[in-house]
């Protein structure tokens, strides 16, 4: 895969142990693991993002049930 433009999470300092991402020229996005570039995930945009917002749910929901405030 070649994209020239990956960029990663500025949450990830200057370690080696995360996420790159991007755009490719057919308008599909491109992730890889910082360790392992030679493995490319291709994924939409609206994929991508789907993802994202049930990550963010999870993350919300496992908070919640954290502090016991939790949908019983």
């Amino acid at each position: 895969m070649h994209a020239t433009d990956w960029q990663k999470s500025t949450y990830s300092g200057d370690g080696s142990n995360c996420v790159c991402v991007a755009a490719t020229p057919a308008g599909t996005v491109a992730l890889r693991e910082s360790d392992a570039p030679d493995t490319t995930l291709i994924t939409t945009r609206a994929r991508l993002g789907e993802l994202i917002r049930s990550l963010k749910t999870f993350e919300s929901r496992a908070q919640a049930d954290s502090r016991g405030t939790g949908a019983e």
